[in-house]
């Protein structure tokens, strides 16, 4: 079977498990390329389509990129009302106006179960791009968005979440991760690895970042912020089976504090719908990147820093214990 030579135009393939795609047009432009789809998160279908399209315009953010356009991709079933899929699409339009990326355009098939996403086009230029696979011992780990969102949508799904929940993890999971990538853009220098949280969870998607810089990541659990409740959701076993496979996959190449139980090791590797933004930055340049951030009212915490490997596998340490107190 004839094998294609990797073309010298593609910055950023496979090779990283990166968000997306980068492919060099010129000496300033670049095309970013990503798409993403899933099934409903939440009850209300508005909310579904603008969650869903956040989502996936987030994959151009985490490159550094800003989104040109996009295409629907759907996945709907002929038993349903299509009066419900005009709602996920003005969902999902409303949510690209935010991000002054138009839908231009798109594919629908029938499906058993209704899925909803976008193909998102962006541009970046060539030499400030980010990849996930820069990290430098030294560095500081900061995490925007608070985790939990995957275990909510079980329980949303269950029927057993809190307002409170249902509430705060809806309005999370729209917030577009514009504002925080404009501002790891402008201390571009300073950011050498930037990724989003989302299916793959914290630790997954650290896992990935920490492998592809040869590097092992240090991380304080009490650091980590948590939506309302979700601890305790996680202890009662309300967990989805992305998140245990997440940890499961992980867990040769990460340690855990003895005491940390089970469940608390699920919400740090609790699979994320359109989670924050995760990056390495320069020790110095750390605290003005967190007020910066906070400024544009996107707020992050430091939550470990990256260490040299030192002859172990590149992976990660947890230390600490979980402080978020359940909310019911």
């Amino acid at each position: 079977m004839p094998v294609l030579k990797r073309p010298p135009s593609l910055l950023v393939g496979t090779e990283t498990r990166d968000d997306a795609a980068v492919w060099k047009l010129d000496a300033r432009r670049a095309l970013v390329a990503t798409l993403d789809f899933f099934a409903p998160v939440v009850d209300n279908p508005r909310d579904y389509g603008w969650i869903a399209a956040a989502n996936s315009i987030s994959d151009v953010y985490a490159m550094g990129g800003t989104p040109l356009y996009a295409l629907n991709i759907v996945g709907w079933p002929r038993t349903q009302p299509f009066e419900i899929l005009a709602e996920i699409l003005a969902g999902g339009q409303e949510a690209a106006a935010e991000a002054n990326c138009p839908i231009v355009g798109g594919h629908s098939v029938d499906d058993l179960e209704p899925k909803y996403g976008l193909a998102v086009t962006g541009m970046v230029d060539p030499r400030r791009f980010f990849t996930n696979a820069k990290a430098k011992p030294g560095d500081v780990i900061l995490l925007g968005k608070k985790l939990g969102t995957g275990i909510a949508v079980s329980a949303i799904k269950k029927g057993v979440a809190e307002p409170e929940l249902i509430k705060e993890a809806t309005a999370q999971m729209k917030e577009l991760n514009r504002a925080p990538a404009e501002v790891y853009q402008r201390f571009y220098k300073s950011v050498h690895m930037l990724t989003d949280v989302t299916g793959f969870g914290l630790l997954g998607h650290l896992d990935s970042a920490m492998r592809a810089s040869r590097t092992r990541a240090r991380v304080d659990a009490a650091k980590v912020k948590l939506l309302p409740g979700v601890r305790e959701l996680a202890r009662e076993g309300l967990v989805p089976g992305g998140s245990q496979a997440n940890l499961a996959f992980v867990s040769e190449r990460a340690t855990f504090p003895e005491a940390m139980t089970a469940p608390d090791r699920l919400v740090l590797a609790d699979a994320q719908t359109h989670g924050g933004l995760l990056a390495a930055v320069d020790a110095k340049a750390a605290p003005k990147i967190l007020k910066a951030l906070a400024a544009a009212g996107a707020p992050a915490v430091a939550i470990g820093e990256v260490v040299k490997a030192k002859g172990a596998p590149p992976g990660i340490d947890v230390s600490g214990e979980i402080t978020a107190a359940p909310v019911r």
